[in-house]
């Protein structure tokens, strides 16, 4: 008796079939389903939504060829103590397991149209760390689309909750740096914060409130300055807050760097740090163990979240997801330059 045996088609043409249907289910030209597939970016963020729409419904995906041992970073700015912190721990992690790192510097544009995906895609890295930006909708779909992991360290917005990310627990690092200057003393706190529209920079200054409140101390929002992370803006804020009849006797600072200023402006004053200004930081980069005087900061442990930015995206390389959000503990580090409020 005759076997019926059923013909098999060879992989390649039933990928070419299954474009084929997608394309037709949604009145499109292969070539166009293909370019999303792809991750080519000359197609409307309208019409890639729709094809990776039909494409995970029907749970298709491009076989991905080899990654190259690389890992790339994506931050706003390499001119700074913090970045240089993260770039440390990347680099040490990544050459652990021997891998290169390729930086890109968006210089603040990173919400902008992501010009450095073409040359990510066209180097097909282990994964991408985005360092305080979320990526753009046609970004994360278009690294989505080849099989690139990426994870957001430190975001400034509220991430995807299915996207892995890093941060630190920022509320939990403005409730010690004041809770600390109030047992020794300071009733009248000024802070400086980073750009209102960070999550670091809200869950700071929340942390602050919350401490005053839990004392029965009222806010007072001549007391709150908004900067944008820079010595620069920590320098001439730090003036604002100085110059009023009634100075703060303790600056808080969104960042070690805009500490600086506070220092540069208490100079500028010939006000002495402690003894007629207090003041904190939050990062504990290096240099703020070197400042006169040393610097009373809440320490984020920059490099140890850099390293485990690599370590989700190896984790995340080999199938074996993790937890979609890690949160670091802050930590009060408590050098020279606090002290009880000058009374004389």
């Amino acid at each position: 008796m005759a076997r019926n045996k059923t013909q098999q088609r060879p992989p390649s043409l039933q990928q070419r079939a299954t474009l084929t249907e997608i394309a037709a289910q949604l009145k499109l030209s292969t070539a166009t389903v293909s370019k999303v597939l792809n991750g080519k970016p000359d197609v409307s963020p309208a019409t890639r939504d729709k094809v990776q729409a039909v494409l995970e419904e029907m749970n298709y995906r491009k076989n991905r060829s080899a990654a190259a041992p690389l890992i790339d970073v994506v931050l706003e700015r390499l001119d700074n103590v913090w970045g240089l912190e993260v770039i440390t721990g990347v680099e040490r992690a990544a050459r652990d397991r021997q891998l290169g790192v390729v930086i890109t510097e968006t210089l603040g544009v990173s919400d902008a149209p992501s010009f450095w995906v073409d040359a990510c895609l066209e180097r097909n890295p282990i994964g991408v760390i985005l360092v305080l930006s979320n990526p753009a909708q046609d970004a994360a779909q278009r690294l989505s689309s080849r099989g690139i992991p990426y994870v957001l360290l430190d975001p400034s917005g509220d991430p995807n909750p299915n996207v892995p990310s890093i941060k630190a627990d920022n509320w939990g690092g403005g409730l010690a740096a004041t809770r600390h200057l109030l047992a020794l003393g300071h009733t009248h706190i000024g802070v400086i914060t980073g750009r209102s529209t960070m999550l670091c920079s809200q869950a700071r200054l929340a942390g602050h409130l919350a401490a005053l409140a839990a004392r029965g101390i009222p806010a007072d929002d001549s007391l709150i300055k908004e900067g944008d992370f820079t010595t620069v803006c920590g320098r001439e804020l730090a003036l604002q807050l100085l110059d009023q009849d009634h100075r703060p006797t303790a600056i808080v600072a969104g960042n070690d760097l805009e500490a600086m200023g506070v220092y540069d402006a208490a100079h500028i004053l010939h006000l002495r740090i402690p003894d007629d200004l207090s003041v904190v930081g939050f990062d504990d980069v290096q240099t703020s163990a070197y400042m006169g005087p040393s610097l009373t900061t809440i320490r984020q442990p920059i490099r140890e979240m850099s390293s485990e930015a690599v370590n989700m995206l190896l984790r995340r390389h080999e199938q074996d997801l993790p937890s979609a959000n890690l949160t670091f503990p802050t930590e009060l580090i408590i050098r020279g330059s606090t002290a009880s409020p000058y009374n004389g």
